[in-house]
């Protein structure tokens, strides 16, 4: 094959987004991207929060379509997941290498 990556999106089980969700109720949104949308600087900002952390919230502005697409694109150019979506917070997943498995 070619130089090409292509990465699959992570599908969640019905169980693993539970607790997933679970985990992330004590959560505080820890970047909040605002008008500016997904820049270069939000987008690795994000990336080095699901490094370090795996489950994270963001706060997003607009209103709910641009909110639907900016997650969308966020989760995107992330590699991550989006586990929920309330209002202006989004919960992003990503494993992390040193996490263990989620349960099926």
């Amino acid at each position: 094959m070619g130089g090409i990556l292509l990465r699959m999106p992570l599908l969640l089980r019905p169980r693993q987004r539970a607790h997933l969700k679970a985990r992330a109720h004590a959560l505080e949104p820890i970047v909040h991207i605002g008008q500016a949308g997904a820049s270069d600087a939000a987008l690795a900002e994000v990336d080095r929060a699901l490094s370090a952390h795996g489950l994270i919230k963001i706060k997003l502005a607009g209103d709910r379509h641009e909110r639907d697409a900016l997650a969308a694109a966020v989760a995107e150019r992330t590699d991550a997941t989006v586990v929920q979506q309330v209002g202006r917070i989004v919960v992003l997943w990503r494993p992390r290498p040193d996490d263990a498995p989620l349960e099926e």
